[in-house]
């Protein structure tokens, strides 16, 4: 049952990011290689987290999609930006060809800009109060600005080929993946009124992210690139600091397992009422896709 509902909101997710590109994109070949970047596949969880948060308080509402497909363009923008030979210089993204690969470099440059404002183009003509719209506004600008995302890719960056501590590296990621997981759960909540509903899915979002930088990190080390659809081993080819590089890979599982602990126990604080029932499933369900 549970994971039907989540086929259903990808299939939602996948629909209507196709529907506002169509709409609002007229010049063909940046529309193509923008379709190309948001229908690569991917498990949408952050577009998923929002929506699953957001049904707990409130019956279905397009603007809850409308923001969830928001955040789903600036997720995509900064993957066809990391894949750039500048950044990361992959070929491949969820088996396929990156986007700069696909189309050319100056394309992708522009595809992943045009995704970043359409973002912000969609959100703030959401079917939403003035108020939510400035804070949804706000929420997505600092997640994946410079005191979010850019600041834990900048971070990153600086950190190849230097020690840095747990702590430090902590910090980085809950800035460069962490912040955009965290966004999907706050924009949920705008429509949530309890107010201990809304501490415990921030919490719970705040450990999720963590466990999905510590599972990314395993993967690069313990997966083959046909299971993670991209390039293996670039981590320590690049020299980055990772979990499995600072705590070896038995404790960097561990730090995921205490992680993915500490989401259910957030979830322990969401008293079980019939809006509720269905969102702790999806959220506990989402917790499989950080399995090693």
């Amino acid at each position: 049952m549970v994971k039907s509902v989540i086929q259903q909101l990808q299939q939602e997710v996948d629909i209507h990011l196709t529907q506002l590109i169509e709409k609002r994109v007229s010049d063909i070949r940046l529309k193509e290689a923008m379709l190309y970047a948001v229908q690569s596949g991917g498990k949408r969880i952050r577009p998923l987290l929002t929506l699953a948060v957001g049904a707990s308080g409130m019956s279905k509402n397009e603007a809850a999609l409308d923001l969830a497909c928001a955040l789903e363009m600036i997720h995509t923008y900064s993957l066809i930006h990391d894949d750039l030979p500048g950044m990361d210089d992959d070929d491949l993204r969820r088996g396929r060809p990156t986007v700069h690969k696909s189309f050319d470099e100056a394309t992708a440059i522009l595809a992943g800009d045009a995704l970043l404002t359409l973002a912000f183009e969609v959100a703030v003509n959401a079917n939403l109060e003035a108020s939510q719209l400035v804070e949804a506004v706000k929420i997505l600008s600092t997640a994946s600005g410079m005191s979010g995302m850019i600041s834990g890719q900048m971070k990153d960056i600086a950190s190849e080929e230097v020690t840095i501590t747990l702590e430090q590296m902590k910090e980085i990621h809950r800035e460069k993946t962490g912040e955009l997981l965290l966004a999907a759960v706050r924009l949920g909540n705008l429509f949530v009124s309890d107010e201990t509903q809304k501490e415990a899915f921030v919490s719970y979002a705040t450990h999720f992210g963590l466990a999905f930088q510590i599972q990314n990190d395993l993967q690069d080390v313990c997966w083959t690139s046909e299971q993670t659809g991209k390039e293996t081993g670039k981590d320590s080819e690049l020299s980055k600091n990772t979990y499995p590089s600072l705590l070896g890979v038995e404790g960097a599982k561990d730090a995921l397992a205490s992680e993915i602990e500490s989401c259910k126990l957030s979830l322990h604080k969401v008293a079980l009422t019939p809006e509720t029932q269905q969102t702790k499933a999806l959220l506990i369900e989402f917790l499989t896709y950080l399995e090693i």
